[in-house]
């Protein structure tokens, strides 16, 4: 198991990830690295003897400039192109076996943003490509 892009944690939950053995990439691991490099190690971690991936992509990691519509909107989070360029990796993997995109909150939202962002990272790890 991968967490991708933790910015903000409190301390029982910092005990419990520390704990419990799971890889961790902080956005500063993306910011000192890039999303490309993070992506792609992530992957290693966890395709590594399985026959696949499943991805459950939360959506409050994204910057609630580009998705306002989640239960925990944080500064700092994934900007549109990190997100879409984690999304494609996946894809250009060859390795995603399941996607469930979580966490968007219709209530909150803003004229449909968040919800019409997460139908296109779908897309994008689903294979949808510029070119």
């Amino acid at each position: 198991t991968v967490l991708l892009g933790l910015r903000n944690i409190d301390a029982r939950e910092r005990t419990r990830i520390l704990a419990s053995g799971v890889h961790v990439f902080t956005m500063t691991d993306i910011d000192r690295l890039g999303i490309t490099a993070i992506a792609e190690r992530a992957l290693a971690i966890v395709t590594t003897g399985t026959g696949g991936v499943h991805v459950s992509f939360d959506m409050d990691v994204c910057d609630p400039t580009i998705a306002p519509g989640v239960g925990t909107p944080v500064r700092g989070g994934l900007d549109y192109r990190e997100a879409h360029l984690l999304m494609e990796v996946i894809a250009e993997s060859g390795r995603l076996t399941a996607l469930d995109l979580v966490e968007v909150n219709p209530t909150l939202d803003l004229r449909n943003t968040t919800a019409e962002l997460g139908v296109e990272l779908a897309l994008s790890a689903l294979g949808k490509r510029i070119l």
